[in-house]
């Protein structure tokens, strides 16, 4: 039996990057898996597609977190999917992926970058998961996919940091409110990843070699190196772990 066998997983930001990358382990594990995206319809349902082409089962579901986001509508358009297809509204697993970034060092934010950081990297999770808590079953899981940025203290990258750094306390707070129910959560700090998100930073040979001397094994993290960790917390042998601000950067904040 797959491990994750008869449970639901919500991945946010999965068309692409690090959560499609969660996406497909967690269906390759079991899961059914709500794929959710923001625009990007044709990568997420080639997502869903290359689930399904390996026996597994996901769907997807859009809706852009941004400064008036009504997280009611995001769980009415996910409801409505649950509902078709298991008849209930409830899920396990909750992976909170979405999220932007932003270059610049104090003097160069504005007021509305700063707020549309927020708004999307911290503000759409925390409501998010309020939303959730009456959804999410029993021994369910949380996972928060934050950065190594919030330890390496990077000027270049602040109100990235300051918003991810929000998600790390988010994650141990709620490790301790929700201990009762069984529910574990957990927080991820991935390094430097080859995305598509960070394609125009890694384009030149020497900034790739730079950034792949930042990981102790001298290169750059790959999305199944996050993908692979984060099946370990969505699964049951993870039971016994909640609250933890995990490095996942190949060593990179040593």
């Amino acid at each position: 039996m797959k491990p994750l066998e008869g449970k639901i997983a919500v991945v946010t930001g999965a068309s692409r990057g690090i959560g499609r990358a969660i996406a497909l382990r967690l269906a390759k594990d079991g899961a059914l898996v709500s794929v959710h995206y923001a625009k990007n319809e044709e990568a997420a349902n080639e997502t869903v597609q290359e689930i399904e082409a390996t026996g597994g089962q996901a769907f997807a579901i859009q809706y852009p977190f941004e400064l008036a986001s009504n997280m009611q509508a995001f769980f009415e358009k996910l409801d409505s999917k649950l509902q078709a297809i298991t008849g209930n509204t409830t899920f396990d697993i909750l992976v909170n992926n979405a999220g932007i970034s932003y270059m610049g060092t104090i003097e160069d934010i504005s007021e509305e970058a700063f707020d549309q950081v927020m708004a999307v990297n911290l503000k759409s999770p925390f409501f998010l998961t309020q939303l959730a808590l009456n959804r999410l079953r029993n021994e369910g899981r949380i996972i928060n996919i934050s950065s190594a940025s919030t330890q390496n203290n990077f000027p270049g990258t602040l109100i990235y940091n300051l918003s991810k750094a929000g998600l790390n306390t988010l994650t141990q707070n709620l490790a301790k409110q929700l201990g009762t129910r069984g529910i574990t959560v957990n927080a991820l700090l991935p390094g430097v990843v080859e995305t598509e998100i960070n394609a125009e930073r890694l384009k030149n040979p020497e900034d790739k070699k730079y950034a792949a001397q930042s990981s102790v094994f001298n290169r750059l993290g790959q999305v199944e190196d996050i993908a692979d960790v984060v099946a370990f917390f969505a699964s049951p042998d993870s039971r016994w772990v909640t609250g933890q601000i995990v490095d996942t950067s190949g060593g990179g904040t040593l």
